[in-house]
């Protein structure tokens, strides 16, 4: 498995084989508190990088999840849509929200690692 990757819309990707696992991270399931909802893409969508490919809603906000790499949508996490509160419980693991067979691997170097993330959110608090 390798490294887990980063954005500044606080979302992870990690790469598996030729497809990639996106989800939020646990700051943002923390920063938006318990989450009631979870919308995910059909398979077989399209999502570039950057653009909407999810959304999730907690009691205090909706918010957007951005595709961090490119791709087409070749799974999607159907057990957080019956129980959202998976995705406050386990952010990084089972909490994922979408698999992608991504277009450009090269997408994956813009993004951050994890003590570059840890250190973007340290000087956002």
């Amino acid at each position: 498995m390798s490294a887990t990757r980063f954005t500044k819309d606080h979302e992870w990707v990690r790469q598996e084989g030729d497809l990639v696992v996106i989800g939020i991270t646990d700051y943002a399931q923390s920063q938006l508190g318990d989450v009631v909802y979870v919308e995910l893409p059909e398979l077989g969508r399209k999502v570039a990088q950057g653009k909407e490919a999810a959304v999730v809603e907690s009691a205090k906000a909706a918010s957007e999840v951005y595709a961090p790499v490119s791709g087409e949508v070749v799974a999607v996490n159907d057990a957080i849509v019956e129980d959202p509160a998976k995705v406050n419980a386990d952010a990084m693991g089972e909490g994922w929200f979408l698999k992608l067979r991504f277009a450009d691997p090269k997408e994956l170097d813009a993004l951050m690692d994890q003590a570059a993330y840890d250190a973007f959110v340290a000087e956002h608090r």
